[in-house]
């Protein structure tokens, strides 16, 4: 009988730690796994859908005529094509300042990016004004950043 304690004792304290609710989870150890995850995205390319963009050379002109026609529609009212700050910041070199991902992000989530990325809050700490949402289409976006490429100088 003293043997079957000794047998039973091992394992119903096995079946209960097996069966024991999952430990809680500590803000510590949260902000440890976020971090994790954090520290594999690129903050250089902004916060939104777009991860990465192929860029080709020469450039697409049907995309730089649809972004040209965009730029007139959307964004000529508060951004020059030189570096001159009318309501936001001016275009030139923009694409030689910021990845295309970041720009497309920017085009497309702008209210999460002046919310969340450092860099679009130092363009609104200089502009003072929130760059509206466009709700523009990733496509769009794209045409965008071809007609800025070209207004950068590339061919």
């Amino acid at each position: 009988m003293n043997t079957i304690k000794y047998l039973i004792a091992p394992g119903l304290l096995v079946l209960a730690i097996a069966c024991a609710p999952d430990k809680p989870v500590t803000t510590e150890e949260k902000n440890l796994n976020k971090s994790a995850v954090e520290a594999i995205t690129d903050p250089t390319k902004g916060i939104g859908a777009v991860k990465n963009v192929t860029l080709n050379t020469p450039l697409e002109q049907d995309r730089v005529k649809r972004g040209l026609a965009i730029y007139e529609m959307k964004c000529l009212s508060c951004h020059r094509l030189d570096g001159t700050r009318v309501v936001g910041p001016g275009w030139k070199d923009v694409t030689k300042n910021r990845k295309p991902e970041w720009i497309m992000n920017m085009i497309t989530n702008v209210d999460v990016m002046l919310e969340q990325d450092p860099e679009a809050q130092k363009l609104l700490e200089l502009c003072l004004m929130r760059m509206p949402n466009q709700n523009m289409s990733i496509g769009d976006a794209r045409d965008v950043l071809e007609f800025m490429r070209q207004n950068d100088g590339e061919k």
